[in-house]
């Protein structure tokens, strides 16, 4: 078992948002959360992989297949529920779809 395998489906969405570039403020926008429960997801996704910082984490996350790592997984969890992982493109875009999804969950609303 990889240490990778041991991540819940929140610690990897996370991990997954961290590589994309957000911040823990935009994270918690992105999961409709508190920044504290971000950190404690990144507290247990650094315990559990054995990184010591975010960009640690960013390169773990890259070194297994960037945007694809959780599907490469061999846990048996299934793919995250659609719209969890936003698009990654170009370098602004991952933080662009969080303002705009954090934006339309401030407004009630859906884009």
């Amino acid at each position: 078992m990889q240490p990778r395998d041991r991540l819940s489906a929140k610690e990897m969405q996370v991990a997954t948002l961290v590589w994309q570039g957000l911040t823990n403020k935009d994270i918690a926008r992105v999961l409709i959360t508190s920044e504290q429960v971000v950190k404690n997801y990144l507290r247990t996704a650094f315990d559990k992989l054995g990184v010591w910082t975010r960009l640690e984490l960013a390169l773990y996350v890259a070194s297994h297949g960037g945007a694809n790592w959780h599907l490469q997984m061999g846990n048996g969890l299934l793919p995250p529920a659609a719209g969890w992982s936003l698009a990654v493109g170009e370098a602004g875009t991952a933080h662009a779809a969080a303002e705009t999804k954090a934006a339309a969950a401030a407004s009630g609303g859906t884009r």
